[in-house]
C-alpha cells in the first residue's frame, strides 16, 4: 500500500506532460529552430577555432624565454580560468567597448554574405577568449609529450625555430591534443546557451522563449535537451574518426564510444573543469 500513493503521483506527473509538443518539438521542429540550431553551431565553431588560435599562441608565450611573455600567458589564464564565464561574456559585451575606448564590439558586423548582430560578437569573442585559456594547457601538455630531441633534429636540419614547430613538432602533438580538444569542442556547444543571457537567439533562447509563451517547461526543456545530445553525439562520431586518421589508436589511446560519452557527460569532470 506504501507504493500507491506514489506511483498515482508519478501516473498525475507524467499526465500533466504534452507528450504532442514534446514530439513536435523533436521531430517537426520549425523553421526557426532550425535558425537557432545553425546559429549555436556556427558560434561554436568559430568560438572554438578562436580558442585553439588563442591557446596556441599562449602556449608558445608560455615556453618563451622572454620572462614578459610568460608573465602575460599566465595572466590571461589566471584570469579566464579563474573567473565564471556567464560573468566574461557579461563584461566584454557590455564593458569591452567602454573600457578600451573605442569600439571593439560593434551593433552589427557585415562580413559579405552575412551579417552578425553584435551579441552574437560579443558572445564569440568571450566563448573563444575563455577557452584560449584552457587550450593553453593542452596545447603545452601536447608540446611537451614530444621528445626534445625531435626539436634539435630538425634545426640540426637547418630549421628555424618556426618552421620546425610547424611541420615537425606540432603535426606530432596533434595525436595528444585531438582527443582533450574533441571534449573542449563538446562543451563548447553546450556553453553556447550561456549567450542567451545577452540576448543571442540560439536553441536555449528558443525553449526559453516557447517556455515563457505556453508555460510549459518541461516539454520544451526536453526538446532542447533532446537537440544538445543530437550535436554532441554527431561531434563524438566525428571526433572518432578524426582520432583514427591521426592513428591515435596505435598508441591504444583511443576510446571507445560508450566510454567518449561517459567523459563527455561526466559530471564531476564538467565540475572540475569549472
Amino acid at each position: 500500500m506504501g507504493d500507491g500513493p506514489r506511483s498515482d503521483t508519478a501516473e498525475v506527473v507524467l499526465a500533466a506532460v504534452d507528450w504532442h509538443v514534446v514530439w513536435v518539438r523533436i521531430a517537426h521542429p520549425n523553421h526557426v529552430f532550425f535558425l537557432a540550431l545553425t546559429r549555436t553551431v556556427y558560434i561554436a565553431v568559430i568560438a572554438q577555432v578562436m580558442g585553439v588560435l588563442l591557446g596556441l599562441a599562449a602556449a608558445l608565450m608560455r615556453m618563451s624565454k622572454l620572462a614578459p611573455l610568460r608573465f602575460v600567458s599566465g595572466v590571461y589564464v589566471w584570469i579566464f580560468r579563474g573567473t565564471p564565464l556567464l560573468v566574461q561574456i557579461f563584461f566584454i559585451y557590455y564593458g569591452a567597448n567602454e573600457l578600451l575606448g573605442f569600439t571593439l564590439i560593434p551593433n552589427s558586423l557585415n562580413a559579405g554574405l552575412f551579417s552578425l548582430d553584435g551579441a552574437i560578437v560579443g558572445g564569440i569573442l568571450a566563448l573563444g577568449i575563455n577557452e584560449g585559456a584552457y587550450m593553453r594547457e593542452i596545447v603545452r601538455a601536447g608540446i611537451d609529450s614530444i621528445d626534445k630531441g625531435q626539436m634539435e633534429a630538425a634545426k640540426s636540419l637547418g630549421m628555424r625555430y618556426g618552421l620546425a614547430m610547424r611541420r615537425v613538432v606540432l603535426p606530432q602533438a596533434a595525436r595528444v591534443i585531438v582527443p582533450p580538444l574533441g571534449n573542449e569542442f563538446n562543451n563548447m556547444l553546450k556553453n553556447t546557451s550561456l549567450l542567451f543571457a545577452i540576448g543571442v537567439y540560439e536553441m536555449f533562447a528558443d525553449a526559453e522563449i516557447g517556455y515563457s509563451n505556453s508555460f510549459q517547461p518541461v516539454e520544451y526543456f526536453l526538446g532542447v535537451a533532446f537537440w544538445y545530445l543530437v550535436l554532441t553525439t554527431v561531434w563524438t562520431f566525428i571526433q572518432a574518426a578524426i582520432e583514427r586518421r591521426l592513428a591515435v589508436s596505435e598508441r591504444g589511446e583511443e576510446l571507445t564510444f560508450i566510454e567518449r560519452v561517459q567523459a563527455a557527460w561526466n559530471p564531476v569532470t564538467a565540475w572540475a573543469r569549472r
